[in-house]
């Protein structure tokens, strides 16, 4: 890759389009990577922790799918919820293109695959699912995550796969110091020295008593 990142928002090195065959959603599909962007090769340890991990999707609503690469989250998210519309948010220009590529290729119509400011500032989300770039840096990290996790819907949650040794600790803690209060935050599961982390965001509780006529 050179001098780019995966979090590089226009990869200057050898696209190198490639196909992998993939299983997604218990469907075993092809789909087309490429250099410049995060795990090109395969479905990567920490994703698959989190597929393993989190509990079956919501019917319908927004999905959010945070730092998606070449799109093995909100695949998985559509093709298992296809009456939701999943947005695959990323600054890697070529990783949103693989995204809409694959959708295309895969007949798979409700994945908006755009830049963080084109999401609607009225969206919510029913869930978010995530491999979250680390390696942007800590205070970039946090920034992102204090823009997009104040915009779950009410009583929705955040799931995070997070790799042991690059801070998912830290991570928590400081999730849970900075989303408080009506916020949880646990650690549901361990697996491949990764963690994965979810943060509940809670219903607004009701100020006035209900009148019982």
């Amino acid at each position: 890759m050179g001098s780019d990142h995966y979090f590089t928002a226009a990869p200057a090195s050898a696209e190198n389009l490639r196909s992998i065959r993939v299983t997604l959603a218990g469907r075993e599909l092809e789909v087309t990577t490429a250099g410049g962007v995060f795990s090109p090769d395969r479905v990567d340890a920490g994703t698959a922790v989190l597929f393993a991990s989190m509990p079956p999707l919501p019917p319908s609503g927004n999905f959010l799918d945070l730092g998606s690469g070449w799109g093995p989250i909100s695949i998985t998210m559509a093709l298992a919820s296809p009456h939701a519309t999943v947005w695959a948010v990323d600054v890697n220009e070529r990783a949103l293109d693989l995204v809409r590529r694959n959708a295309e290729s895969l007949g798979i119509t409700n994945i908006n695959a755009v830049q963080p400011d084109d999401v609607p500032d009225d969206v919510v989300f029913r869930t978010i699912r995530s491999n979250p770039p680390i390696r942007v840096g800590k205070n970039v990290l946090h920034d992102m995550l204090e823009r997009w996790i104040p915009r779950l819907d009410e009583r929705s949650d955040a799931w995070l796969v997070v790799q042991r040794n690059l801070g998912a600790d830290s991570l928590q803690r400081w999730l849970a110091a900075t989303f408080q209060p009506g916020y949880s935050v646990f650690r549901t599961a361990t697996g491949k020295g990764y963690r994965i982390l979810k943060v509940r965001k809670h219903g607004t509780p009701a100020t006035e008593p209900i009148a019982i006529a």
